[in-house]
């Protein structure tokens, strides 16, 4: 199976979790930011994660690649706890995380931007949402405020280092994405439980961090 993708894109990194977490090998392919052709051909319209299974088809959307794939077996591993703490958590922080990630995005060593169009297409487009990269990174010292105190709250609800909830759930999938895409940021403070938790799910998904990078 083949998984085309993006490095930096946390709906990518959910894709990617679930063959780490399964030993199921897969293929990754990184597609230019501005080839807009290969996804279109392949299902329409441009989007990733796109999974190629082995008989020729095309699977798009995240979570419907991660539950095909943990159920290909006949035994899944992601329970059916869900945290609603959590997932406002998510949703009250994702614009914040936005803010301090996006504009750091095109300056990291990720494949997908290794032209200078890729970088003026995804800079080009995210600018479109947030506003001025430029000027957001002038609020970084009061996004990174507000960031730190975001994690402390999350660091109660972290039950175990091997799932948020104490067991591999739908939620894992959400916040390791999270996580992953703010370390590429600079200056972030994780708590004990979050940085522990982290760690070893970059470890279990095989999905690397991006902390030795961060900007």
């Amino acid at each position: 199976m083949k998984l085309h993708q993006y490095d930096h894109c946390p709906f990518c990194v959910k894709a990617r979790m679930i063959f780490g977490l399964k030993g199921i090998p897969v293929t990754l392919n990184i597609l230019l930011n501005d080839d807009v052709d290969t996804p279109t051909a392949m299902i329409g319209k441009k989007m990733v994660p796109i999974l190629e299974k082995e008989d020729g088809s095309f699977m798009p959307e995240s979570m419907d690649i991660v539950h095909w794939i943990d159920r290909l077996d006949g035994q899944p591993l992601i329970s059916q706890r869900h945290n609603q703490e959590l997932s406002k958590w998510l949703d009250d922080n994702h614009f914040l995380v936005n803010q301090l990630v996006m504009p750091r995005t095109p300056h990291l060593p990720f494949a997908e931007f290794a032209t200078e169009s890729a970088r003026a297409y995804y800079t080009n487009a995210k600018q479109n949402i947030l506003g001025d990269f430029k000027e957001l990174l002038t609020q970084t010292d009061d996004y990174l405020e507000r960031i730190n105190k975001a994690l402390v709250q999350l660091n109660s609800w972290i039950a175990c280092e091997r799932g948020v909830n104490g067991e591999l759930s739908e939620d894992d999938f959400h916040l390791f994405a999270t996580l992953r895409s703010l370390s590429g940021v600079k200056g972030i403070v994780y708590p004990e439980k979050v940085e522990t938790y982290r760690q070893k799910m970059a470890s279990l998904c095989d999905v690397p961090l991006m902390d030795e990078y961060a900007i």
